[in-house]
């Protein structure tokens, strides 16, 4: 009986209606910030994961893992292509040529980053054929001049599929009638959309187009290469580029999106500590109320001690009352942010279909809807950190509670 006593004892006391009713008050409060910690630690954590995802799987997917381009552009493409294929950890290339310029329709003007690819390559190391709202990749036929665009960047323009547009490049084209910028006009016979900030300044012609507009012949600047693991992409360019000679110079993602994608991860480590510290300081709001109840249990105590309990038991039994609250915070914190990580994204779809609110504009963040991905091994973490904190904050309490003398207190009752 003796040996279930810190249990049973502890649990009473938890279920107990209290005289003290500061008391109770105090160890709502403790249960509910512990709830409400780890149900915001859950959604949050969630959230970075869901950005960390789409950073991963929109961007990454439009932008190349790794770009192995010639100095004097690159003639025999299809070989190299063929040869890089075979090397380990790389999944994919293709071809391409990339020209900054800007597009005209109608007085209006938007800077773009056109790309000349290779429609039966492009699968490869993009994912804009399975993005597109209309036509098709096989659309670009060479010699049609026929061009895709990014769902804003057509909306910005006012064009939409069959209509004209006008790339304007920064290369000077010399006529009798003097220097005038080289321009030409493309048909647009595709839009497709990925739902990030790519969609505002990526355009895509046909191979051979592009090579006409820059006048490079049969030469383009290089070939993208798709990996199976992208935090290889440093390595496996240098590995390619130290194989294939001066000649050659080689990038990857982290030159243009590493630092959004570090910046996340350093905003997820940062966001976790501070909501930690969070529960940290609901799980030892428990100490305040042990305090209070060993100090309004004493005589109980006295009475347990008189009865052959141990000062280990007793300890036992505010460690048990401590853990219960702490659980039970737990428990429904946990499910409250399950819940909310995976629903977040219809809720905030929601509220902004309700109040007519974009919470994230396409143009000023990467993506325009909120993620969530939820890791279970995150809960796993988060659980076992909130129940090591409520642990720690019962013991100075129950320590007190089992250093307290029968003989002091009975004298008095």
């Amino acid at each position: 009986m003796l040996d279930r006593l810190p249990f049973l004892v502890g649990l009473r006391y938890v279920r107990a209606e209290r005289r003290n009713h500061f008391i109770s008050f105090i160890s709502l409060t403790s249960m509910l910030g512990l709830m409400l910690g780890v149900a915001v630690l859950i959604l949050v954590l969630s959230v970075m994961n869901g950005f960390d995802h789409e950073l991963r799987t929109r961007i990454l997917g439009m932008v190349p893992h790794a770009k192995i381009e010639a100095r004097d552009g690159l003639v025999e493409w299809e070989t190299l292509a063929e040869r890089l294929v075979q090397r380990e950890r790389v999944v994919g290339a293709a071809p391409f040529i990339e020209q900054q310029g800007m597009f005209s329709m109608g007085g209006r003007n938007e800077g773009v980053m056109a790309y000349g690819i290779h429609p039966d390559w492009e699968d490869q190391v993009s994912i804009i054929g399975q993005h597109m709202l209309e036509g098709d990749l096989s659309d670009l036929v060479p010699g049609e001049w026929n061009v895709v665009l990014g769902a804003m960047l057509a909306r910005n323009l006012g064009v939409g599929v069959g209509d004209r547009v006008t790339l304007l490049v920064p290369e000077a084209s010399i006529t009798p009638a003097g220097v005038f910028p080289r321009f030409k006009r493309f048909t647009v016979s595709g839009i497709f959309s990925v739902g990030a900030e790519l969609d505002a300044n990526l355009a895509y012609a046909h191979l051979e187009d592009m090579q006409t507009l820059a006048r490079m012949g049969d030469a383009v600047d290089g070939v993208r290469l798709e990996l199976d693991d992208l935090f290889a992409a440093g390595s496996v360019t240098r590995a390619i580029i130290n194989e294939l000679g001066p000649n050659y110079r080689g990038s990857d993602w982290t030159f243009s999106h590493g630092n959004l994608f570090q910046a996340i991860q350093m905003e997820k480590r940062m966001i976790a500590l501070l909501l930690t510290v969070i529960i940290a300081v609901a799980a030892f709001n428990i100490v305040s109320t042990l305090v209070m109840v060993v100090t309004d249990k004493r005589a109980d105590i006295a009475i347990l001690r008189t009865i052959g309990a141990t000062p280990r038991s007793i300890m036992g039994i505010f460690i048990v009352q401590g853990l219960a609250i702490g659980v039970i915070g737990i428990a429904v914190g946990v499910t409250l942010g399950v819940v909310l990580a995976w629903t977040i994204s219809d809720l905030i779809g929601w509220v902004e279909s309700t109040l007519g609110i974009q919470f994230l504009d396409a143009g000023v963040y990467f993506i325009s809807d909120l993620p969530s991905r939820l890791h279970w091994a995150d809960v796993r973490d988060i659980v076992l950190a909130a129940f090591g904190l409520t642990f720690l904050s019962t013991l100075y309490p129950a320590w007190r509670a089992a250093r307290v003398q029968p003989a002091d207190v009975l004298r008095y009752e």
